[in-house]
């Protein structure tokens, strides 16, 4: 089973913690991960885009013109797209993207992305985390004091609103509970960082 070092907020290692193998030792599977990555933006797409094509343009569909002898070029209609006011040519309709997935997928490709953060040491494991305010200064001085500077996932077990409050202004902060924990949201991260508590949320969830 993996084994990882667990820090208080002060970036002190006050112990190790015992991972299970159901969960973070999983075998990373590249093409799932990537599968279940591509199914969820196409599921944040709304698909409401659309415009008006020559058949949805308001007005009549007389001929403007005689088709002969005119000089003039032959038309149809005025609905088309070379008039102005006509319709679009290929217009955009409304459409679902949305992919479906099984949740036996989505669950492997979760424990894979959770697995491989592991292994690549981008994992840090808190004891637990308190803020007295919600100021950004709090939130601030664990991210220095285990210098992370850049695209980090804080995944707490519950909701906390000094943690949130506190986190909401660092640009590069995102922050999770553990329930609403994401494959994208995983494999997006430089450096994940969970709370004891939510570590035990996970494997309770996900462990076989």
């Amino acid at each position: 089973m993996p084994k990882i070092k667990v820090f208080n907020q002060k970036a002190e290692e006050t112990g190790t913690l015992t991972l299970s193998e159901g969960v973070f030792g999983a075998e990373f599977n590249e093409p799932l991960v990537h599968q279940i990555v591509v199914a969820h933006l196409a599921n944040q797409r709304q698909g409401t885009k659309a415009a008006l094509s020559r058949s949805d343009v308001r007005g009549k569909a007389k001929k403007p013109w005689k088709q002969k002898h005119t000089g003039r070029a032959r038309q149809g209609s005025r609905k088309g797209p070379q008039w102005i006011g006509g319709g679009m040519a290929f217009a955009l309709t409304p459409r679902d993207f949305s992919q479906k997935v099984n949740k036996k997928m989505k669950a492997e490709a979760f424990k894979s992305a959770l697995s491989v953060k592991v292994t690549d040491k981008q994992v840090v494991v808190l004891d637990g985390l308190k803020l007295k305010d919600h100021k950004t200064s709090g939130m601030q001085k664990v991210l220095d004091a285990f210098k992370i500077k850049k695209n980090v996932l804080l995944v707490t077990a519950g909701a906390n609103e000094n943690i949130l409050k506190a986190g909401a202004n660092i640009p590069y902060l995102n922050i999770v509970n553990a329930e609403l924990l994401n494959t994208y949201e995983v494999m997006c991260a430089s450096k994940v960082m969970f709370t004891t508590d939510a570590i035990k949320a996970i494997e309770e969830a996900y462990a076989k």
